[in-house]
């Protein structure tokens, strides 16, 4: 399909007026192309020379409008660091319609009705992490939004200094936030609620529309796939960093990439944001907040469903997250079947390399070849009692298995990723990029779209982070 020949809908717009505010897209000078993503525009039916047009980078840019587009910002309220702002809505984000059920999405294209005396900008820094970490997540497996290309320009944007102005095309399959109906439960709108809840039940969850009790099922889902998705998040060492609720997806995909970091060295209580001075987003507290914010959803729906039940149901999540994560780490640590004890398993082992400056993605990487001989591993540690400790009962635990050791190494190569995007890869696309070379975002973005492949030319990348990026805290408008 060319660019001329797509049709866009804006299925939001039916919504009542208070949900949205129309506005169009406000052109960078001078922009220019810095990568497309192949496979999304494949799965969009995009033909794959349009990438390369200059309409395409005018598409993302805002000065070119498919048929049928009526750009607008939504709006919705949330819980920032636990204190509710009951205004906030899309103050760089610009929607400009839907294809075959994806919205389309210009993150840094202007300033809408919600900036809040904000320039509406995103710089090329946070463009470049967003529009990687969205495909790195794909790339496991986790859900998530997704990009489908990202520009440049020349204009210059002030965020902590002077920096150049970019643009990511974001692509997701809903944009409703916890704080979405948070926005109407506070300001005791219940047509305005009633009518988006009903919407992302169409939206996401159709089938839900034959149920008598829709809202009840509803929270029960969000619930079950938010317990799910951020059990993803801790298998793999993510840590998001602004688990606000207006960063919290209805439909339970991964949004809103800011200060995020996968894990160096093993650490509960690491903190991505060093705007989290008392560490309540830290990468520990990930299943807790969670949680926390589903009760604030909980609140919101109470309008149209009994709170009481609501919290009755989710009394389930920590069930639901621990059974989930149980599973996942089983398959890291190549186990399989669940086992009485294999919880206390995972524990011991994340209570051993604590403090022992041990890489997470690399341990797991390298338990994945695993033979009983304990050199390789023990080379990972600072100290080797607490990894020996552990690894008597894993060798125990192994006995148990009904695969071969073979078996067991090659499953466990695809679910523990050779390369996780570390900030100090980002920070070296960054740096490359500023100077006008764009080569390590491509080599990075090849990366992750297959992390578990062995990209041997990669190599330097698939190590322990060195000891002068470890750990590295960012900011919110990273």
């Amino acid at each position: 399909m060319k660019l001329e020949d797509i049709k866009l809908t804006n299925p939001y717009l039916n919504m009542p007026s208070l949900c949205y505010d129309r506005v169009k897209p406000s052109p960078l000078n001078h922009p220019f192309l810095i990568h497309a993503n192949i496979d999304l525009a494949k799965e969009l039916n995009i033909d794959e020379s349009e990438l390369e047009s200059s309409e395409f980078v005018k598409l993302i840019n805002g000065s070119y409008s498919p048929s049928g587009s009526d750009p607008f910002a939504s709006c919705y309220a949330g819980h920032q660091f636990g204190y509710f702002v009951e205004r906030l809505g899309d103050g760089r984000a610009i929607n400009i319609g839907t294809l075959d059920g994806y919205h389309l999405q210009l993150k840094g294209a202007g300033p809408t009705l919600y900036s809040r005396s904000g320039d509406g900008r995103a710089v090329l820094r946070s463009s470049i992490r967003e529009y990687l970490m969205s495909e790195t997540m794909h790339g496991l497996s986790i859900p998530t939004t997704r990009a489908l290309g990202l520009i440049g320009s020349r204009q210059d944007v002030y965020r902590e200094d002077w920096e150049k102005g970019a643009v990511v095309l974001r692509v997701s399959p809903s944009w409703i936030r916890f704080g979405t109906l948070e926005y109407f439960a506070h300001n005791k709108r219940p047509d305005e609620l009633t009518a988006v809840v009903d919407y992302a039940i169409n939206e996401s969850y159709p089938y839900l529309n034959d149920e008598q009790n829709k809202y009840q099922k509803l929270f029960e889902i969000v619930t079950e796939k938010t317990a799910k998705l951020i059990a993803a998040w801790q298998s793999v060492g993510f840590n998001h960093g602004v688990m606000n609720t207006d960063n919290m997806s209805i439909a339970g995909l991964t949004i809103d990439y800011g200060p995020y970091a996968f894990l160096d060295d093993y650490d509960a209580g690491y903190i991505c944001n060093h705007t989290d001075s008392h560490g309540r987003y830290s990468f520990g507290n990930q299943p807790h907040i969670g949680e926390w914010n589903l009760a604030a959803l909980a609140y919101a729906l109470a309008p149209l469903n009994d709170i009481e039940t609501m919290r009755n149901s989710l009394t389930r999540y920590n069930q639901i997250f621990k059974n989930e994560y149980t599973r996942l780490m089983n398959k890291k640590l190549g186990l399989d079947s669940t086992l009485k004890g294999d919880d206390e398993l995972i524990s011991h082992l994340l209570r051993a390399i604590q403090g022992l400056s041990v890489d997470y993605t690399l341990l797991f990487r390298t338990l994945s070849r695993y033979d009983c001989n304990r050199e390789e591993v023990l080379k990972l540690c600072l100290y080797h009692t607490p990894m020996n400790d552990w690894l008597d009962i894993y060798d125990e635990r192994l006995t148990n298995n009904k695969t071969t050791q073979s078996q067991r190494h090659t499953e466990m190569l695809v679910v523990n990723p050779k390369y996780v995007l570390k900030n100090y890869m980002l920070q070296e696309a960054i740096d490359a990029a500023n100077n006008g070379d764009f080569s390590i975002v491509e080599a990075l973005f090849q990366i992750v779209q297959n992390p578990f492949d062995e990209h041997i030319e990669h190599d330097r990348w698939a190590g322990a982070t060195p000891e002068i990026f470890k750990n590295k805290k960012l900011s919110c408008s990273s």
